[in-house]
């Protein structure tokens, strides 16, 4: 995995990835305690934003340079590397 000290750029982006999962997530559960009407769409493009992020972060961790749009779009699947813990 990158690290700040070697890929300061790729550490700092990959940060960003987590930061900005975290401020959506944030805004996701704010949301559903305030809205009864929240529904299942909301949450559906909501938690596919969450998991962009997530996605790309986990799928960059190795990655040393800013990535390439095709990069940054590919990295948004769900990694095939990376089991679900319960």
């Amino acid at each position: 995995m990158i690290n700040p000290n070697d890929h300061p750029v790729a550490w700092g982006l990959l940060l960003y990835e987590l930061e900005d999962a975290r401020e959506h997530l944030e805004q996701l559960v704010q949301a559903m305690a305030e809205s009864p009407g929240f529904d299942e769409h909301e949450l559906r493009i909501s938690l596919g934003h969450v998991f962009a992020h997530l996605n790309r972060a986990w799928n960059a961790r190795n990655s040393e340079s800013a990535l390439s749009e095709a990069q940054w779009n590919a990295f948004r699947a769900f990694p095939e590397d990376l089991a679900p813990i319960a």
